[in-house]
């Protein structure tokens, strides 16, 4: 595979290119890691900066229909959207259904929008482990906005804050305990929270369900990257695309508060040296699976069953074959 080919084909825009760049980032291959590594690099030089907006939401919320409707109302406005979204994996099998050009059928067909399913592998953070560099890609394609679908809601997905430049939590009205079931975490990580289906019948509890989520939000410590009136809720219909075009203004006014007051950039550069911090971390993991470590791994870990050595110790015995120190 030609590298630097296909780094020119993605900046003149090839979506096939795009597409390959993008199997070729999400491999586990080492020859495939080490390409997707200097694709990376080439790239990195581009220049060229999108939107990137996370989301999340409690399972049924409507996370899919909105990202459609939403999608929809911004290439209709002439930008370029890219839909990154992680689908759960099976723990058993690694399997995972990918259907988001399915659910997203009208977004799809879209010449604006480029829709990339991808399984999550069961990597803790609601999203895959190789959607940041897919992210990259997208964004030196030239994409405007690149929104990045997570698996669900809970502590875990806040990592995918760690990879936009806003984070949007959507949830449903009428949620009985939700208020009280959605993690603080997630909570102090969400920029705008919006309650979805704010239409028919549930439109006067979506607006009760918006006001206790914004008390809520008052009580939260205010956060230094935010301008007065942030983070907010509001509420939103997807079906009815009531709502998409006052958020997305809201949006633009915190991204250019942020922009302005040097919050944006500074967050972009905490992101990448969180990202390495994490590459790091993987890599220690990866060594733990070959060689003398693996062997010893499985033979501590039966004396660990059988009674004959505390977990600790057998712990402080593995690290020392990386030379690490445990404590």
């Amino acid at each position: 595979m030609d590298i630097a080919d296909l780094r020119d084909r993605i900046l003149k825009q090839d979506r096939r290119a795009l597409a390959r760049a993008i199997t070729l980032v999400e491999s586990a291959r080492p020859d495939h890691r080490a390409m997707a590594a200097e694709l990376l690099e080439l790239l990195r030089g581009a220049g060229r900066q999108a939107q990137r907006i996370g989301l999340s939401g409690t399972p049924g919320v409507g996370k899919s229909t909105f990202i459609e409707s939403f999608g929809m109302m911004l290439t209709g406005q002439g930008l370029r959207v890219a839909v990154l979204a992680v689908d759960p994996s099976s723990a058993r099998s690694g399997g995972s259904i990918l259907g988001d050009k399915t659910r997203m059928e009208r977004l799809s067909r879209d010449p604006n929008a480029f829709i990339r399913p991808s399984p999550s592998q069961t990597h803790l953070g609601g999203v895959a482990r190789r959607t940041r560099e897919a992210v990259a890609l997208c964004e030196a394609f030239g994409f405007d906005v690149v929104l990045i679908e997570t698996v669900g809601v809970g502590q875990s997905e806040t990592v995918v804050a760690e990879m936009s430049d806003l984070f949007l939590l959507l949830l449903a009205p009428a949620g009985g305990d939700e208020l009280q079931g959605v993690k603080r975490g997630i909570m102090e990580m969400a920029d705008i929270i919006l309650i979805n289906k704010a239409d028919g019948d549930l439109k006067p509890t979506a607006i009760r369900t918006c006001a206790d989520y914004a008390g809520a939000l008052r009580l939260l410590r205010k956060r230094p990257q935010d301008p007065t009136g942030f983070p907010k809720a509001m509420t939103v219909s997807a079906v009815e695309q009531d709502g998409l075009d006052t958020a997305w203004a809201e949006m633009g006014a915190l991204t250019t508060w942020r922009r302005d007051n040097g919050h944006w950039d500074a967050r972009r550069v905490a992101q990448s040296e969180y990202w390495f911090h994490q590459e790091v971390r993987q890599g220690v993991l990866a060594l733990l699976e070959k060689g003398a470590a693996k062997d010893a791994i499985d033979r501590l870990g039966r004396d660990v069953s059988s009674g004959s050595i505390t977990p600790s110790a057998a712990a402080d015995k593995v690290l020392a074959l990386l030379n690490v120190d445990a404590t």
